[in-house]
C-alpha cells in the first residue's frame, strides 16, 4: 500500500491540489477550480467568500484522488497553502461573519497610519511586531472592521487566515501557524509571540480572538468526521500546520538552508530565503517574516512584474513566442531604454504613488523588441533592489530558484541571471505551493510517530532542479546591468515628488 500526502494551495484565482508520493516524491494525481473576487465592492476593496476556498478545495482534493487511484487508507497526511494576510472573521458558534479581506485590499490606509501612529511610528511598530504597518496584512483589516462594520465587530469571537480556516473546516480545530501569523502584524516575528503592544492599538479584547500558536512540525488535527465523510478519507487522516503561499513556496522550491532564493516573477514578484535568524529591516522595506520550518522568510515584494510585459505585448498585438523572439534580437540594456515599473504604484522599494515612466527613448531603440526587452529588464532590476536589500541585511543569494509565468520564458532567466549575478534555475515540479504543503505534511507525521528527518532532508530528497533550464550570469552583461540598475534606483528616488504631485492632480480631478 502507498504512502500518499495531498498538497493544497488555495489561492487569490484558484485552489489546486496535487497527490504526491511519499516514496518517490512524484506527483499522482491533480485538481483544481478556479473563481474571482466579489464583484460590485468599492474601489481598493478586493474580498472572497471563505465558503468559496471550501468547495474548491473539496472539488480539487476529490479530483486529484480520483486521478491518483488513491484508496482512503493510503492518504496519511494533509497540507494546506493559502494566501496570505487575509482576515476571515469567525462568531461564537464558529459561522464566517462576513467575506474576507484579501491581501491585496488596498482599503486600510487610513487604519495603518492610526495604528502607526497610536504606537509611536515606524522605529517603534518594527521593534514590536518585526514589519511596518501595510495595507496587504491582517491587522489594519481587523481595525477596519471595528470603525466601520461595529456590529459585526461586535460578534468577533475568533481571527482565522484563509488557510487557516481551510485546516478549521478539515479539522474543526482552530490554531494558527508562525509563518502565516507572522504576515498579521500582530506577532513579534523575532520571539513567536502575539504583540500585546501591536493588538492594543486596536483594541486590548482583541487579544482573546486569536488563536493558540503552534510550530511548523506539529499537526493542525485530524480529518473531522464530517469532511473525512464528504471527502471519502479516514479520520486517521493528519492534516498538517500547513502555512502562507510563500511558506509552502519556499518548501516546496527546496528553499530550506541559507544561501538559496526563491524568485516568483508572476503578476507581482516576491523573492525570500531562509533564514537561522530573524531578519529585521529597519526601513521596514523587507518583510520579516517567519517561515514553515521554524525559521524565518525575509520576503520582499513588488506589485508590477508580468502585468508590465503583458502590457507591452497586448499593446504591439504579439504572441508570447513573438515577444520571446523580438526581445531576443535586442542587446542587454535594450540601447538605453529603461522602464521604471511602477505602474500600479510600488511596494518595495515604497513608491505608493508611483507610475510607469519609459526613459530613455530615442529613434535607435524605438522598436517592439527594445520595449520588449526594456519590460523584461526594468522589473528585473526592480525586484534585484529588493535582492540588493537582502544582502545588505545579511543575506546572500548563491542560486535563485524561479517560479511564476516569468520562469517559462529563456530570455528572460538569463536576463534574471545577469541581474541578479547568479545562477538561475527552474524546478520539476512547477506547483511550489502545493507541493510544498504535501512535503510539510510528510515532515509532519514523520516527527509525529517518531522520525527524525530534517525538512532539508526531504527537499533534497525531492525537489529536483531542471537541468535543462540552468542560467548562469554573463560577464559582459553583468556591469552593463549593474550601470542601468543604478539609473533605474535614481529616477526611482528623484520623481518621487513628482509622483506625489500627478496622484493630487488626479485626484482633483
Amino acid at each position: 500500500m502507498r504512502d500518499l500526502y495531498v498538497g493544497i494551495d488555495s489561492g487569490t484565482q484558484s485552489t489546486k491540489a496535487l497527490v504526491v508520493d511519499a516514496k518517490n516524491g512524484k506527483v499522482l494525481g491533480s485538481g483544481q477550480r478556479g473563481y474571482g473576487f466579489i464583484k460590485g465592492l468599492p474601489a481598493g476593496a478586493k474580498e472572497q467568500h471563505p465558503e468559496t476556498w471550501k468547495k474548491a478545495a473539496a472539488y480539487a482534493i476529490k479530483a486529484s484522488l480520483k486521478e491518483a487511484k488513491a484508496s482512503a487508507a493510503e492518504v496519511k497526511g494533509i497540507g494546506v497553502s493559502g494566501q496570505q494576510h487575509g482576515f476571515v472573521p469567525l462568531d461564537k458558534r464558529g459561522e464566517v461573519i462576513r467575506a474576507a479581506k484579501l491581501w491585496c485590499d488596498t482599503t486600510t490606509g487610513a487604519q495603518c497610519n492610526a495604528i502607526t501612529k497610536k504606537l509611536g511610528g515606524l522605529k517603534k511598530i518594527i521593534r514590536h511586531v518585526g514589519n511596518a504597518m501595510l495595507p496587504g496584512f491582517t491587522a489594519p483589516k481587523i481595525a477596519w472592521l471595528k470603525k466601520h462594520e461595529p456590529k459585526n465587530y461586535r460578534r468577533l469571537a475568533t481571527v482565522l487566515l484563509p488557510h487557516d480556516y481551510l485546516n478549521h473546516w478539515l479539522t474543526g480545530n482552530v490554531v494558527m501557524e508562525y509563518g502565516d501569523a507572522s504576515g498579521t502584524a500582530l506577532l513579534d516575528v523575532a520571539k513567536r509571540r502575539w504583540a500585546a503592544a501591536a493588538i492594543n492599538a486596536i483594541d486590548p479584547n482583541l487579544a482573546n480572538a486569536l488563536p493558540p500558536l503552534i510550530s511548523s512540525d506539529q499537526p493542525a488535527g485530524n480529518l473531522s468526521a464530517a469532511t473525512a465523510k464528504a471527502l471519502g478519507l479516514s479520520t486517521e487522516t493528519v492534516v498538517s500546520a500547513g502555512g502562507g503561499d510563500n511558506m509552502m513556496g519556499a518548501i516546496g522550491t527546496g528553499n530550506t538552508r541559507p544561501g538559496i532564493v526563491t524568485a516568483s516573477f508572476g503578476t507581482s514578484g516576491t523573492i525570500y530565503a531562509c533564514s537561522a535568524e530573524p531578519v529585521i529591516d529597519p526601513l521596514g522595506e523587507i518583510a520579516a517574516f517567519c517561515d514553515s520550518t521554524n525559521r524565518w522568510l525575509p520576503l520582499l515584494c513588488t506589485m508590477n512584474v508580468t502585468v508590465a510585459t503583458e502590457m507591452v505585448r497586448e499593446h504591439y498585438g504579439m504572441t508570447h513566442i513573438q515577444y520571446e523572439k523580438e526581445a531576443s534580437k535586442i542587446r542587454a540594456g535594450s540601447d538605453g531604454l529603461v522602464l521604471l515599473p511602477y505602474l500600479e504604484g510600488e511596494r518595495t522599494p515604497s513608491v505608493p504613488n508611483g507610475t510607469g515612466v519609459w526613459f530613455g527613448v530615442n529613434t535607435r531603440n524605438n522598436r517592439r523588441g527594445h520595449f520588449a526587452r526594456a519590460a523584461m529588464e526594468g522589473v528585473t532590476m526592480g525586484m534585484n533592489y529588493g535582492l540588493k536589500r537582502l544582502a545588505n541585511l545579511g543575506v546572500k543569494a548563491h542560486q535563485i530558484r524561479v517560479t511564476g509565468g516569468g520562469a517559462n520564458s529563456k530570455v528572460w532567466r538569463q536576463i534574471m541571471a545577469d541581474i541578479f549575478n547568479a545562477e538561475v534555475v527552474t524546478l520539476s515540479v512547477s506547483e511550489g505551493a502545493a507541493y510544498g504543503a504535501a512535503i510539510q505534511a510528510m515532515w509532519c507525521v514523520g516527527r509525529s510517530q517518531g522520525g527524525k528527518s530534517s525538512i532539508e532532508e526531504l527537499t533534497d530528497r525531492f525537489v529536483k532542479i531542471n537541468k535543462s533550464q540552468i542560467s548562469r550570469p554573463k560577464s559582459k552583461n553583468v556591469p552593463v546591468y549593474s550601470e542601468f540598475s543604478s539609473i533605474q534606483d535614481s529616477l526611482s528616488s528623484s520623481l518621487r515628488t513628482v509622483f506625489d504631485s500627478h496622484r493630487r492632480l488626479l485626484v482633483c480631478e
